[in-house]
């Protein structure tokens, strides 16, 4: 199973519904808390063009946010990205 990495912050109530659901896929999440470190808010622009939590990599597979890690789910592409290595 790839490394599945978690930008996001302990209030964020989207990034406690995306570990949830990886986490009921048996998955486990690296998270990457950038409220202790706002300055990781930087890394997250460059990396994603985007400035929210979560935003969710599988392996390299930049996934997204929650909604988009939901989406994947639902067209179950998720278990698809979890299988690879």
């Amino acid at each position: 199973m790839p490394q599945v990495i978690m930008y996001s912050t302990r209030t964020c109530p989207y990034c406690v519904r995306a570990e949830r659901l990886l986490t009921n896929k048996s998955v486990k999440v690296e998270k990457i808390l950038i409220d202790r470190d706002p300055s990781l808010m930087r890394t997250i622009i460059e990396k994603t063009g985007r400035r929210t939590v979560p935003q969710i990599f599988i392996g390299n597979h930049h996934v997204g946010g929650y909604d988009d890690l939901v989406e994947l789910d639902l067209d179950g592409e998720l278990d698809i990205l979890l299988q690879a290595d």
